[in-house]
């Protein structure tokens, strides 16, 4: 079963409702127990970093997300979800992150003319494949609304990058991790074959 972490801040209708749409039940539940059953793991998210945090602690879901990503089960971060995978954000002051993978997550700081927070349709650069990008082009666009975006320590994990000014990641990929800033519930059809793809691992 896909199992879609609830932490009260994330567009988790859309998801599941796009897993649905390419032929997969997908399960939206907070309950630790049922997560460290799922076969698969998604945590999506939408809001303030911090306050992202303080829910997954107060859930009991931080050792749940660790073990699901150690025990080599496929895991997938949407968004507020990849930021979280890092070791700290900068989002209203230094808040401390899931620590999975190092590296923190800052603001853009951009000239006038670029409006933050980066809302549109960006095209993808890959640095490396991901399987669960089998059959995406080169280009292709995504849709991706936030005004922070990660910096990766180890930038072999970068796996996809698109542009906003400058270059920034877009995608990770490490092992049986993957994690998008951009939103392929809201990417149409492609959005919708990378949430395939995923689910078929």
């Amino acid at each position: 079963m896909i199992t879609i972490i609830d932490y009260g801040m994330g567009n988790l209708r859309s998801v599941q409702k796009a897993f649905e749409r390419v032929g997969h039940e997908a399960l939206v539940t907070n309950d630790p127990n049922r997560v460290a059953e799922a076969s698969k793991v998604v945590l999506p998210g939408v809001g303030a970093f911090e306050d992202a945090m303080s829910e997954l602690k107060r859930l009991d879901l931080v050792s749940v997300v660790h073990n699901a990503i150690d025990s080599g089960k496929p895991f997938f971060g949407i968004c507020l979800g990849l930021q979280l995978l890092f070791e700290r954000s900068y989002e209203h002051g230094t808040h401390e992150g899931l620590g999975i993978l190092p590296g923190e997550c800052v603001r853009f700081e951009l000239p006038p003319e670029y409006s933050v927070p980066h809302m549109g349709w960006n095209e993808l650069h890959f640095r490396k494949r991901p399987p669960v990008f089998k059959g995406i082009d080169e280009g292709r666009h995504f849709y991706f609304v936030h005004s922070y975006y990660v910096k990766p320590a180890d930038e072999s994990v970068i796996a996809i990058e698109t542009e906003y000014h400058t270059p920034f990641c877009a995608a990770v990929w490490r092992d049986n991790l993957f994690a998008t800033q951009f939103h392929p519930e809201k990417s149409q059809q492609d959005g919708l074959s990378v949430l395939r793809n995923f689910a078929e691992l």
